[in-house]
């Protein structure tokens, strides 16, 4: 209970709209995160996954971390079930799936999945599909999986267009059927068949896929798709899709990177590394999307986004700068006003445990008599008197 209530105070805390450099990720090392969620339930439980292999876990926001799983494959997605408190899944890169029950304390591996590259993950109500290397896996209740199709597809993107029975589900992947066509696939029975979608959209594959919350008015959810070339948005179960991107609005660019707010519709946040071209960056739409925000990260490069489930959602936001292979963690929250910050710049992250450089400024005069050099410093200061002392006894016996 008094966890909780520290929390609560942390979060209420944080300065509006203002960027926040968090302590770096534990053995992270020089390359970039991909594994980051945020419970729904309570905004500062976190899951990350670093460069090792392990996946770490945090109870306040990010100050501190524990190793909840160790592991010798990256994680590429981490996601938090919208529906059943405390069910969490993560895939890796080679080494299939892990799930947890308890909120992502502790983990097993999740059967079925073996082997597999595990992209992205999608649930409904009663199902949950897995995006691989090997096509579109589905499970009950996470821990057993099996093949549901399109097994020849490198599966890059999900998203549940219905979360009821029947459910219908769309997937993106990063290998095109055809010249000019862009590979996404539909299911409108749960993954037993699926069928090729040809949207009308720029771009050679498919990065992200996003569901949002039912509208007020209809039963049809919007459906935001993130390609190499743009952001595109449907309200038809993907029919056809409108630019999002393009003219004055986000640049034509990957987006990797698409959250809902709460249960609004008509509100969510779309990020992009970039794809090297430093055209990345992080946005907002009030209005479904006719207008953006951009939220100003303190770098452009952006990698993962958790996004808590509150009215002014706090992000947790990963960034990557490809230059020097800085990864850096970042905190947010969005009360809606104008991005400042960061107080603070990112530290860089070393292979191993966190080290701290601090630049000259931030030396005391203790720290220089602290110092291994201090007694060559005392000589120099002695030669340099005798010096002074020397220059102005002659200039007396000159005035003389």
């Amino acid at each position: 209970m008094v966890t909780v209530a520290a929390s609560a105070v942390f979060a209420d805390a944080l300065a509006p709209s203002t960027w926040v450099a968090m302590k770096p990720l534990p053995h992270q090392g020089h390359s970039a995160i991909f594994g980051l969620a945020v419970d729904p339930a309570n905004n500062q439980v976190l899951i990350a996954g670093n460069s090792e292999g392990s996946l770490l876990r945090s109870t306040n926001g990010g100050s501190t971390w524990t190793s909840a799983h160790s592991g010798k494959a990256v994680a590429t997605t981490i996601m938090f079930s919208p529906f059943t408190p405390g069910f969490v899944l993560a895939g890796t890169r080679g080494s299939g799936g892990l799930v947890s029950k308890d909120g992502g304390a502790t983990w097993s591996v999740a059967n079925g999945l073996d082997g597999r590259i595990v992209r992205t993950f999608a649930f409904s109500l009663t199902l949950v599909a897995a995006g691989t290397d090997k096509g579109v896996f589905v499970s009950q209740d996470g821990s057993s999986w099996s093949q549901s199709g399109l097994a020849n597809a490198s599966i890059d993107a999900l998203a549940v267009a219905a979360v009821h029975t029947p459910i219908r589900m769309l997937a993106g992947s990063d290998g095109p059927l055809s010249a000019g066509t862009l590979p996404m696939f539909q299911t409108a029975d749960g993954g037993a068949t699926w069928s090729a979608l040809n949207p009308a959209i720029s771009g050679t594959y498919v990065v992200k896929l996003a569901a949002g919350p039912l509208p007020p008015v209809g039963d049809t959810r919007p459906l935001i798709a993130g390609t190499n070339a743009g952001l595109f948005a449907s309200t038809d179960n993907g029919v056809s899709f409108a630019p999002l991107s393009g003219g004055n609005q986000l640049p034509p660019t990957d987006y990797s990177q698409v959250a809902f707010i709460t249960d609004h519709f008509d509100r969510f946040y779309v990020a992009s590394d970039g794809g090297g071209s430093g055209a990345g960056g992080l946005w907002r739409t009030n209005d479904a999307g006719q207008t953006f925000i951009s939220l100003v990260p303190p770098m452009r490069s952006i990698t993962a986004l958790a996004v808590s489930n509150d009215e002014s959602p706090t992000l947790y936001v990963a960034t990557f700068r490809p230059s020097d292979h800085v990864a850096a963690l970042w905190i947010y929250r969005d009360t809606g006003g104008t991005p400042q910050g960061p107080f603070g710049a990112p530290t860089g992250v070393a292979s191993g445990s966190r080290t701290s450089h601090e630049s000259a400024g931030g030396s005391s005069v203790l720290d220089i008599f602290k110092s291994s050099q201090t007694p060559y410093i005392g000589l120099g200061l002695g030669a340099l008197a005798i010096v002074l002392l020397a220059v102005v006894s002659h200039l007396r016996s000159r005035r003389r």
